[in-house]
């Protein structure tokens, strides 16, 4: 008997640019990147298939023909195989894999091969969906995002896993494949709802508790302008929590989460699981708010973390405007046993090994454990309870009325 071993080792080149008015054709960013040299194999125009978020495309009418007409003033690089193809956005476009099948429709009619290019312009969700298509077919073409919302911005657009919801679990089917490039143009903002756009400080939230003080610092200072939604903070938020997720992703040695531990999805085991029970009535951020808040509540139960830093980030996150207690932390099965802590196992599940769940020292310093005790996590949702309803100035619940209010 005998075996041959290598050790392989392929690296990525992961780009992320920042821009205004990326389609006005006198900004040279997509040209430019997309008849990057580097990349290129031979001298050819580059084939795009545009896939737009539908409500994006809704509120910006003239948004599919600028995407036209820059490729028509590049037409010595850019060749756009069809007009931009609106598809339905949000969570629901996760939810089935026919979407998925679309896309790879498209990309046969069309002819894009693995040297050529599918541009998403949307949230998060669809640039999941979109980015799993691409990965998928041909085994994989390059993909291009541009994320239009703040937390795909911020957070998920700058990532590199792709994926859909499946049995009923978030991100069952999907792949990690780094995009070939992401186009954050901050004026694709410009159209968002206060609640979309609040949604994804919250990930610069997590990230700052978990990686960075002094950015959680400038963000309790900047807190009543993130909430007024002032351009230049919101700018500086999102380029800063990008440049710490890609970090993380480029330093930590487990981009690709071959291990257990998921540190970038500090209070994301509960958030999941919320998104769920709330049948996605919850905005994904808004779900990661209440189980950062959980686990930090959690965190200091256990006695990890201070009073007072943990006092700072729920302040913080409420100054943001975020509510830190959903009705679904309440949901309990035909036993009385909460459903919100069936996250636990899922996001165990999720990776497979030892469940590893990120917890907090001190802002800016996160540390991983691997057991949860469920009466805490139970009393760190009943002081949430309390906590909202004290800023609601109502008369509390009585303990029992937990057990009853939800089935």
């Amino acid at each position: 008997m005998s075996v041959i071993e290598r050790t392989i080792t392929v690296s990525w080149r992961h780009q992320v640019h920042f821009t205004e008015d990326l389609f006005d054709p006198a900004n040279p960013l997509l040209r430019d990147v997309l008849a990057d040299a580097e990349s290129a194999p031979f001298s050819r125009r580059a084939k795009l298939l545009v896939i737009i978020d539908e409500a994006l495309a809704e509120a910006r009418p003239d948004l599919a023909s600028a995407i036209q007409a820059y490729c028509t003033a590049h037409t010595d690089i850019l060749d756009l195989v069809c007009p931009p193809v609106p598809i339905v956005g949000g969570e629901a476009v996760k939810n089935a894999y026919f979407r998925v099948s679309e896309i790879h429709a498209l990309i046969d009619r069309h002819h894009i091969d693995r040297h050529n290019y599918v541009v998403a312009i949307g949230g998060g969700a669809l640039l999941d969906m979109v980015g799993l298509a691409a990965a998928t077919a041909h085994r994989g073409v390059r993909h291009v995002r541009v994320p239009t919302t703040t937390l795909a911005q911020d957070d998920s657009g700058v990532g590199v896993k792709n994926g859909i919801n499946a049995f009923g679990k978030k991100n069952f089917i999907g792949t990690f494949a780094p995009p070939f490039a992401v186009l954050n143009d901050f004026n694709l903002l410009a159209t968002l709802s206060d609640r979309d756009r609040r949604a994804g400080y919250v990930e610069a939230v997590k990230v700052a508790c978990i990686r960075d003080a002094e950015f959680f610092t400038w963000l309790e200072q900047q807190a009543e302008a993130l909430a007024r939604f002032e351009p230049g903070p919101m700018k500086r938020l999102i380029q800063r929590s990008a440049e710490l997720h890609l970090h993380h992703i480029a330093t930590s040695g487990d981009a690709f989460e071959m291990g257990s531990a998921r540190p970038l999805d500090f209070g994301h085991w509960a958030a999941h699981k919320l998104e769920q029970l709330s049948e996605y009535r919850l905005r994904h951020g808004e779900a990661v708010a209440v189980g950062i808040a959980l686990d930090v509540l959690y965190s200091r139960a256990r006695g990890f973390l201070a009073p007072e830093p943990a006092e700072r980030i729920l302040r913080l996150l409420e100054r943001l405007g975020f509510e830190l207690f959903t009705a679904e932390l309440l949901h309990h099965d035909t036993d009385r046993q909460l459903l919100v802590v069936a996250g636990l196992e899922e996001f165990r599940e999720h990776l497979g090994g030892q469940l590893t769940i990120t917890l907090l020292q001190d802002i800016g310093a996160g540390f991983e454990v691997h057991d949860m005790s469920l009466p805490l996590v139970t009393q760190s949702i009943e002081e949430l309870r309390q906590r909202h309803q004290r800023s609601r100035h109502t008369v509390p619940f009585s303990r029992e009325s937990i057990s009853q209010d939800h089935h």
